[in-house]
């Protein structure tokens, strides 16, 4: 490269640093403006967009210094001689005059190159930066919208008295979130904040004038104390639960206003199975592995290692056997969203024809000081048994059916839960075919648990009878045919009864006399009886049955399509057939009961003391939240004044089943320190309204009938 080419590149970096020199400024305060205006998201932004100006200006800038500039800047010297434009002419078309005179530049250029770069403007960049960095510094510094405006340190605050009340004229409130978080400490002049469950919360306050006393007042009547030190007052207090505060002193504090602290809970771990795509796999005959993958999901991470639990499920009937067995994971992935995969080897499991492999994985969070647990849904892989192997070839002549899977009462409840959970992202008929679904199990393992009681299984009506076994004169029937299912063979297996008919013998056949089955099955059927079920004792029967008769609700429901409505019945099913499982004694009653003695003493005395009472007194529903409905009737009448006392106590005895208890508060003590305030008066009530318990709706009037189903009813009707 020659030296004028050198210089000219010169010239140019230095055109570029220059108009960057003078811009940046100017972006930095942009940039802190947006960040203060808008947050420091939308401060990020601002900084990327003004240094891409600013690098798109100085280019700009530097490729304005082209040829003619160049020309321009050489003729100002005395070693060009104004013929600069020569150096860049085609030397074919010169003359041997300008040769010469383009010969004796080059070599004075190559013997004392000029500076052509421009000098740094000074005023211009003392200026710029000057007023960008005012800038930047006042956009910083400068309060919040509703934020206190601090003052200048080392001013001493003359004492409060009642004529000179204080008011806050600074605050700052540090925010430190628990290490497991992984966020930083902050610190923010804004006493209103959105923190995380368990961080350390420190006030800095100053006043105008000194007060004697200062603390911070909860809305459920808890105090943190401030501590004076110097012209500050500090406290401190664990964030636990969300609330609303607001600063007490002594005197009273000029213009109070209320804070709001909201607490955000850390919540469990969340797992979600990723393959297989079904909770019951059926193996494929050979199948030596089982692969098995997992995310879980935490908002602050979740640990890098978790554990399988496997659990082998060995024989058949009663004749069955579980082996548990434990196996360490590690995770990939962030902290946040880490996944875990394992492929089972079955041999090495142990697992042969008939078992069944159940898997569930179990992960953990990084709360401290106990880690939260949570666990993924149960995956079954159901091995073939070798009767099902051979009979593969058979599979064209055969039907094959496949055996029912019964959910227990509590995989019913985790089923409902999580449809209700996906009602938004459903289509009404696909809620309602899935609610259904539900229905039928909690139907199926309504009729398993009712065999205990004795009871037959449901299903369609069987055929009335035809002409060859209709009875005769001959041989009346004297038996009767039960209400069986007809129509499921597997259910019928399940269940643990064959479809069978208690009426006339079968025509070719005639009774056996003595046979005790003939005689059983003519005229004795005792197994549909609850009563006659032997099997527990009464106690335990009336459990089951109280058990059954929440299923029996649960499952209307949920076949209705409302398994919001079904989940109270279906929790008290189980917690009946909990109580039935941990029943002391399940035993044969051959005996007569053991009835308690008489006490001889009172014996024919007519003495009726310590007998309750055999009538039940009826009490009467008291009115839904009386005393929302009262303050609320209160609040419309702007002469009267409404019991706030009442409605702070009922705000904390069902505070947890509010959807925003907080803003409640808040319009409770706003009115509570303006009591002339319509305006408050108008939005607790408003509040007050959205706490009212919504009454139960009501079964639908049936919809008027077209003149065709009209007629039709009328048919039906008695004639007079």
């Amino acid at each position: 490269m020659s030296p004028l080419q050198q210089a000219w590149q010169r010239a140019r970096r230095r055109q570029w640093w220059i108009t960057a020199a003078i811009l940046l400024p100017l972006a930095l305060a942009v940039t802190a403006v947006a960040a203060r205006l808008a947050g420091i998201s939308l401060g990020s932004v601002a900084l990327l967009v003004a240094l891409l100006l600013v690098a798109g200006t100085a280019t700009w800038r530097a490729r304005r210094v082209d040829r003619q500039w160049l020309v321009r800047q050489l003729d100002t010297h005395p070693v060009a001689q104004d013929s600069a434009d020569l150096l860049f002419a085609d030397p074919a078309a010169l003359n041997p005059l300008q040769q010469l005179q383009r010969d004796r530049i080059t070599r004075t250029l190559h013997s004392a190159m000029p500076d052509l770069r421009m000098r740094w403007p000074r005023r211009w960049l003392v200026a710029a930066w000057s007023g960008g960095l005012l800038v930047a510094v006042l956009a910083v510094g400068w309060p919040a919208p509703g934020a206190p405006v601090p003052v200048l340190p080392g001013v001493a605050a003359p004492a409060a008295s009642p004529a000179r009340p204080p008011s806050l004229q600074s605050a700052r409130l540090q925010v430190r979130a628990p290490a497991y978080s992984g966020q930083a400490v902050r610190t923010q002049t804004a006493l209103d904040a959105k923190v995380v469950q368990g961080s350390a919360l420190e006030w800095s306050l100053r006043f105008t004038a000194q007060p004697g006393k200062a603390a911070l007042q909860l809305h459920d009547g808890t105090r943190i104390a401030l501590r004076r030190e110097g012209e500050q007052w500090r406290g401190q207090w664990t964030a636990s639960r969300p609330t609303l505060y607001r600063i007490v002193t002594e005197p009273a504090l000029s213009a109070p206003r209320l804070y709001r602290l909201d607490v955000v809970p850390d919540r469990p771990p969340n797992v979600r199975v990723i393959a297989p795509d079904r909770t019951l796999v059926l193996a494929t005959p050979g199948q030596r592995q089982w692969t098995l993958q997992f995310e879980a999901n935490d908002d602050f991470g979740v640990a890098a290692n978790a554990e399988l639990a496997l659990t082998l499920a060995q024989g058949s009937g009663e004749n069955i056997t579980f082996r548990e067995q434990r196996i360490a994971l590690t995770g990939s992935g962030p902290a946040t969203q880490r996944r875990f995969t394992r492929t089972l080897d079955l041999a090495a499991l142990g697992a042969g024809p008939g078992n069944d492999v159940i898997a569930q994985l179990h992960v953990r969070d990084n709360h401290t000081p106990t880690p939260q647990a949570a666990q993924s849904t149960s995956l079954i892989l159901r091995l073939p048994s070798e009767e099902q192997v051979l009979g593969e070839a058979m599979e064209g002549m055969v039907k094959k059916t496949l055996p029912a899977y019964f959910r227990s009462q509590r995989q019913i409840i985790i089923d409902a839960e999580a449809l209700i959970k996906q009602r938004s992202r459903l289509s009404a008929d696909e809620f309602v075919r899935r609610s259904d679904a539900i229905g039928v199990d909690q139907r199926i393992l309504r009729l398993r648990y009712g065999q205990f009681l004795g009871e037959e299984s449901e299903g369609a009506a069987k055929p009335p009878p035809t002409s060859d076994s209709l009875p005769t004169s001959d041989a009346p029937a004297t038996g009767h045919a039960d209400d069986h299912a007809n129509g499921s063979e597997e259910q019928a297996a399940q269940n643990g009864h064959d479809d069978h008919d208690h009426g006339a013998a079968k025509a070719g056949s005639a009774p056996v006399f003595g046979a005790a089955t003939d005689v059983l099955s003519e005229y004795g059927h005792t197994h549909d009886h609850a009563e006659a079920a032997t099997l527990l004792d009464p106690q335990t029967r009336a459990t089951l049955k109280a058990a059954l008769d929440q299923m029996w609700s649960s499952e209307g429901e949920l076949r209705q399509g409302r398994p919001e409505r079904a989940l109270p019945f279906a929790y008290k099913a189980l917690a009946f057939i909990k109580q039935v499982q941990q029943a002391e004694r399940i035993y044969l009653a051959r005996v007569g009961p053991e009835l308690p003695s008489i006490d001889e003493g009172r014996r024919m005395s007519g003495k009726r003391d310590d007998l309750g009472s055999r009538t039940l007194s009826i009490t009467p529903v008291p009115a839904p939240d009386p005393a929302v409905v009262a303050v609320w009737q209160q609040l419309a009448d702007p002469g009267s004044a409404p019991d706030l006392d009442a409605i702070t106590q009922w705000l904390g005895r069902n505070e947890r089943r509010l959807a925003d208890p907080l803003s409640l508060a808040a319009a409770i003590e706003e009115l509570r320190l303006q009591p002339d305030c319509s305006t408050c008066r108008s939005t607790l009530r408003a509040q007050l309204w959205r706490a009212l318990l919504r009454p139960l709706p009501q079964v639908e009037r049936r919809s008027a009938p077209d003149p065709m189903a009209q007629r039709y009813l009328d048919a039906l009707e008695p004639t007079r």
